[in-house]
């Protein structure tokens, strides 16, 4: 698959001693100063965390939206409440969510309270699941397939969102970060098979479209960025940690195959899943730390394509600098 790596030469990537948890560490020197700032440390604790978000230098103001996944039952590779709890309520934030499209614990709002409260979020912050009383829609830029973006109606509520995601393989859209974190993530049940049917429904579940789906959630992702952006501000982080090939959405996924790599955050989202999908693709391979899995199941679904289209319309650029925190 032909890639541009976009400020990460292979030899910027090695792998050293770690700070307390076994980690990659990226020597950044030779990262050419342009494009968008991605800051990253390797280490992954609450303490971290906070230390990333602090580093964007934009405060969250109003009425704070997260966005994570809640994680489907039988999932545990989700982003856990002990590492979250303490930067949500440092930010006064209230975790977000939106029910799912396909059979499982999230699909029905009954039963995707009961997931939320076992898997512990009720017990570090306020938690509203968006699409419980209806939807509303977005505008969005790109109308290729869908004309707006079907989200849950309680998006309104918030001026201010931070998307909070996971990065992992994901069976469909190939990888998923932030840009799926708040197109796919940010959606209605109703929203999200627009979304994977390209804009041809909104009842049924159509996914013969790889690239219309894939350009989709781009398109959805920039509505939501578009919608914050006029209000107070939206802020992106990637943790990358429990890499699986499959997604927080499966309830039987896949042991992780590579090991935690760190945290990323940007106020770029195109920027900063590239830098994840880059650290990726470099990663050098030991035994027990393989990226060759998460490598073909991102090939298999032309993942790279949703980076791609969400630089042609717009959103922000594959181009960026790595700033270590550490």
């Amino acid at each position: 698959m032909k890639r541009t790596l976009f400020m990460l030469a292979a030899a910027a990537l090695m792998l050293c001693s770690c700070k307390g948890n076994s980690q990659p560490a990226v020597d950044t020197t030779a990262v050419v100063e342009e494009g968008a700032t991605v800051y990253m440390t390797t280490e992954i604790t609450p303490q971290s965390l906070i230390k990333i978000y602090e580093a964007l230098g934009v405060k969250a103001e109003g009425r704070v939206a997260v966005k994570i996944s809640s994680g489907e039952g039988g999932n545990t590779h989700y982003l856990q409440p002990a590492l979250i709890g303490d930067f949500v309520k440092s930010v006064n934030g209230t975790l977000v969510e939106c029910n799912t499209a396909y059979p499982g614990t999230r699909m029905d709002t009954k039963a995707h309270w009961k997931t939320i409260r076992e898997h512990g979020f009720l017990d570090i912050a306020p938690f509203d699941l968006m699409d419980e009383e209806g939807t509303m829609q977005i505008p969005v830029v790109d109308t290729t397939h869908i004309k707006y973006d079907i989200v849950g109606s309680h998006l309104a509520n918030y001026d201010f969102m931070i998307n909070l995601a996971h990065f992992k393989g994901h069976a469909m859209g190939g990888y998923g970060g932030v840009l799926k974190n708040q197109s796919i993530g940010v959606a209605s049940t109703a929203g999200k098979l627009y979304i994977h049917s390209a804009g041809r429904s909104t009842t049924e579940w159509i996914d013969d479209d790889q690239d219309g789906f894939l350009e989709s959630m781009a398109a959805a992702s920039q509505g939501v960025h578009n919608y914050f952006t006029g209000r107070n501000g939206i802020v992106y982080i990637n943790v990358m940690n429990n890499i699986s090939i499959d997604c927080d959405c499966d309830g039987n996924p896949h042991a992780p195959e590579l090991k935690n790599i760190g945290i990323l955050a940007s106020t770029d989202p195109v920027a900063l899943d590239q830098a994840c999908l880059d650290l990726v693709y470099n990663h050098k391979n030991t035994e027990g730390d393989d990226n060759t899995a998460l490598i073909q199941r991102i090939e298999k679904q032309h993942g790279i394509h949703t980076v791609e289209h969400a630089e042609k319309i717009g959103l922000g650029t594959r181009k960026y600098h790595i700033v270590s925190i550490d």
